[in-house]
This record gives C-alpha cells, structure tokens and sequence, in this order.
C-alpha cells in the first residue's frame, strides 16, 4: 500500500502544478494594441485627406511649395503607418512567442499527467482483488485508523477520476493553444504583406515629391519673387500687428487710469499714515514686472483659460493644409524663409472662424487684403487675408464664430501673439487630431 500512497501523493503535486500552470497560461498581459489600431486608422484618415488635398492642387498645373508640404507630410505619415505596422508585428510575434513556450510546457505536462495516470491505473490492477482493499482496512490499528484508511482508498478512487478530467482539459488546452499560434502567424502573414504594400507606397510617393522638388528648383527665380512680395506682405502685416498691440495696450493702462481716479474719488478719506517704525508694514506690494496691463479679472480669467486650451484649440477653418510653417524654414534650392505664423492653403471663399472667445481689438487692411485681430486677455490672434469681414472693432466673439472669408489669395496667414508681440507657433497650440 505503501507504493499506492506514495503514488497519491505524486499524483496531487501534478494537479496543482497543472492548475498554477493553466492559470498562468491564462493570465496574459494586457496589449496595447487596440491603441495601435485606434491610431492606423487615425493615419489613414489623415493621408486620405491630404490626397483630397493634393488633388486639389494638382488642378492648377503648376507645381507650389503648398504641394510639395503636402507631398512631405505625407511621406512623414506613410512612415507613421509603416512605424504603427511594425509595432504591430512585433506584438504578434510576441504572442506567437509566448504560444509556443506555453504549448511546450503543456506538453510536458500531459507527460507527466499520462505517466502518473498509467502507474495509477497499472496499480489498481495489480491490486484489483478485494482481499488486498479488505486486508488494508482490517490491518488497522484502531478502529479510527480503519475509517482514516477507508476515507484515503475513496480519496485515491476520487484522484484516479481527477487524472482522467485533467488529462482531457490538458489536451483541450493544448488544442486551443496550437490553433490559436496557427491564427497568429496567419495574421502576421497578413499585417507583413500591409507591411510591404505601404513600403512599395512610399517609394511611389518619394518618386513623386522628388519630381515636384525637380520643378520647383527649375522655378527658382519665380519661387525667390514669390518669397520676396510674401516678406513685403508680412513685413506690413508684423507692423500692423506691433501697431495694434501698442494701441490695445495705451487703451488698457488709460482704462485702468481712469477706473483708480474714479475709486479715488468716491473713496472715503483715510487718516494719515502713521510715521511709526511698523508703518512700513502696511504699504501695497508692488507688481511684478511681468504683470500684463490686462489684468482686469475679466482679461486675467480668459487669458489662463486661453492657456489651459494650448493644444486643444479649434483650427481656423474646417478645411485647409498649412503650405508654410513657423519658424525658419528651408525649401528647394537653400531658399530659407522665416514665418511669423502658419500659412494655411484653402479654397477661396472658406470660412475662417474664431479660435477662442475674445474681443476684436481691429479690422485692418493689409495691402489689399484684410486681417482681424482677436483679444483673448492678453493673447491675440491675427487672421489675414480676408474679405467678406463679418466683424467689427470692439465686438465681441464667440469660439467657431466666422469673422471673414478666404479671399481670391487662397491663402490664410494665421498668427498668435501675446501682449508683448511675442509670437508662437501656432500648430503647438492648435488640436493635434485634426479639425
């Protein structure tokens, strides 16, 4: 009996290692992967857009700088999609990986399992007679040990039945694991073959920037003159803008001027300061030398909500390409341009809206075109190139609200500032997902 409970005891240290191991088999990490095709389809939409975009240009016949940003920012996101791809292969692999070391470890474990059943089985025939079970019973010390010995031949019947049911969850494991590893190279078969159509893309979408690169450089004295008239353009739009800010601010500090001699003057009298050492003591703090003169509750709350909105502020217009970005930047030909704002590609007559709440601090005309300019507290944002101004000075203006159309330029030149004609890049504050 001795070689019977020594192989019970076997038998329940297998059980539980199978259990410890099909629950590990089950517990398997949390993947990103749904983010990653949240985000595939996020850059296709994109790249859809910027075909309707370029196909759109294409109309005109002539290649522009707005095309070529439009063909490089879609190379930058045919890369995106390639990127997502990759990381996308690197998780199936990862499964497959973890698959098959799971599928080898469930098959030592049916191993073991079959090997402790046969000894079991092999045993209970060797002693299949009832005298053996009765002489094991009766052999008892004490009545007691009698009962122990009876409740320990059910608990070995019990744990023979217990090997049957997990060597047959052991298999229907195991199936499950290989037809899941068989699923998961099926899917890498296929995301690799996405893989090599986006590479075959990308190379058909660089042939094509390098042929609009190839024009532009036989364009290149056209291209200095039409960089030359957008400088003259916003060297006039810059001093407009200077202008503006210099007035909105003359306009704040004589308000505030005025509102301290109105509360002087309907103030009670206050008894003269008292000339003790602690008299000092009750003088007012004097402002910070970065305080804004908008500093009215008003200005102070909309210029900190317009700052808690950086990178989530609305675009200017529903459609649009930015053809020309903040900044220094270089073009075909070392042709090097430095822009004060965004300059947006768009249809002629598409509405241009407000970004944020404000106050319109001006209605200009720029040459032959028009700019508005919005107060948010003490940030401005400047919209150029306009005609059909549906807004005046002092007006104020809601977000999404239209203050003009583009005019026949096709062009929008969008530029943020704050009080100190500071300027920003536009595109860090405006929603990076799009319109």
């Amino acid at each position: 009996m001795s070689a019977m409970m020594n192989t019970f005891r076997k038998g329940i240290l297998c059980t539980a290692a199978f259990l410890v191991s099909t629950m590990v088999f089950c517990q398997t990490p949390a993947q990103n992967r749904t983010d990653l095709e949240k985000e595939r389809e996020a850059i296709q939409k994109e790249i859809e857009d910027v075909k309707r975009s370029l196909d759109e240009t294409k109309k005109n016949k002539k290649e522009t700088l707005g095309q070529l940003a439009l063909l490089q920012r879609r190379l930058r996101l045919r890369e995106s999609a390639i990127q997502n791809i990759n990381q996308q292969i690197n998780f199936i692999q990862s499964d497959i990986s973890q698959s098959g070391q799971e599928i080898q470890k469930l098959r030592r474990e049916l191993d073991t399992l079959r090997k402790q059943y046969e000894e079991s089985v092999v045993y209970a025939y060797e002693n299949r007679s009832n005298y053996d079970f009765l002489n094991f019973i009766f052999a008892a010390s004490s009545f007691n040990d009698a009962v122990k010995r009876v409740a320990y031949l059910r608990s070995y019947r019990a744990y023979r039945e217990e090997r049957a049911e997990n060597i047959n969850r052991t298999q229907a494991l195991l199936q499950d694991k290989i037809s899941v590893l068989r699923t998961k190279r099926v899917e890498k078969d296929e995301v690799l073959q996405k893989q090599n159509k986006e590479k075959q893309v990308l190379e058909v979408e660089k042939k094509e920037k390098d042929a609009v690169v190839s024009q532009l450089q036989s364009q290149e004295k056209e291209l200095k003159k039409e960089m030359s008239a957008k400088q003259k353009q916003d060297q006039r739009l810059g001093n407009a803008i200077a202008a503006a800010i210099r007035r909105a601010r003359e306009e704040a500090i004589r308000d505030a001027a005025k509102k301290k001699d109105a509360d002087t003057r309907t103030a009670p009298e206050k008894p003269a300061p008292s000339t003790s050492s602690n008299a000092g003591s009750t003088a007012a703090p004097a402002k910070p030398k970065n305080m804004t003169v908008f500093d009215s509750r008003t200005d102070i709350a909309l210029s900190d909500n317009f700052e808690k909105n950086r990178g989530h502020l609305p675009w200017p217009m529903d459609a649009g390409n930015v053809s020309m970005h903040f900044g220094l930047q270089s073009y075909v030909n070392r042709i090097r341009y430095n822009n004060q704002g965004i300059t947006i590609e768009a249809n002629p007559g598409t509405t241009v809206k407000a970004i944020f709440d404000g106050q319109v601090q001006s209605v200009f005309n720029v040459g032959d075109v028009t700019a508005v300019m919005v107060r948010h507290g003490k940030y401005f944002s400047t919209y150029s190139n306009l005609e059909g101004v549906a807004v005046s000075k002092g007006q104020d203006v809601r977000t999404g609200q239209m203050l003009g159309k583009i005019s026949d330029i096709g062009q929008l030149e969008f530029i943020l500032s704050d009080d100190k004609d500071h300027k920003f890049d536009p595109e860090k504050w405006l929603r990076h997902n799009g319109r």
